[in-house]
């Protein structure tokens, strides 16, 4: 029959259900796989308003060969947010970035499509997304006398390292208020300290220490 002696055994050594049980875990996933990166496109263009019959039908004509119970399987897991998502579309933890930190009407079309594919998948990233964003308002629009509220709702039922940005600003919550309510910051400072650098790295094992000094003092 040209088996493996190992599969010989591991037959002869297993409860037939055990059997049948994995049977039935494994093929069908691999059945679908091939299938799965279309269908989590179009569950999340469906915002999740989509049945398991049409798509069943869809990825039929695209060639899938496996039941209908496997399909409505996936979307179940795709609603409750249990879906492993698909390795070879997933984006990387940089873009992902880029998408959650940018103003959202900048996004186009398909980065916005993108990202909610991968809030789909993975709710930790979309309770980090919501809190990002809120953060980011916050900043861009000076409003220090939410950082409270926004830092309670971040140290419940989030990512590990959103609960510890919480507690950092916690540690100093009048400072960061204040950053965040006040007109005045560092940033002017900031800047002189960039161009020392600069200065720094361009007469570097140039020119002496006068000269250095001089440039600092008189240019603007």
């Amino acid at each position: 029959m040209n088996l493996d002696r190992k599969t010989v055994r591991r037959f002869r050594d297993t409860d037939l259900d055990e059997l049948l049980a994995s049977t039935r875990d494994r093929c069908p996933n691999g059945i679908l796989e091939p299938f799965k990166a279309y269908l989590n496109g179009r569950f999340a263009e469906a915002q999740g308003q989509v049945s398991g019959t049409r798509l069943f039908l869809e990825i039929q004509a695209r060639g899938y060969r496996g039941s209908r119970q496997v399909v409505r399987k996936h979307l179940a897991a795709l609603r409750a947010g249990t879906a492993e998502p698909v390795r070879a579309d997933i984006p990387s933890p940089r873009k992902i970035t880029s998408w959650i930190m940018w103003p959202r009407e900048t996004l186009t079309e398909s980065q916005d499509e993108r990202l909610l594919q991968v809030r789909l998948a993975c709710p930790d990233i979309t309770r980090a997304c919501d809190l990002a964003r809120a953060f980011a308002d916050l900043v861009r629009h000076q409003r220090g006398y939410l950082l409270q509220e926004w830092i309670r709702q971040a140290e419940q039922d989030t990512p590990k390292p959103m609960k510890g940005f919480a507690g950092f600003l916690r540690q100093d919550l009048d400072a960061a208020t204040a950053g965040l309510a006040l007109p005045w910051s560092s940033g002017v400072v900031e800047g002189h300290v960039n161009r020392i650098k600069t200065l720094k790295r361009a007469m570097s094992g140039r020119a002496s220490f006068e000269l250095l000094r001089t440039r600092i003092l008189t240019q603007p």
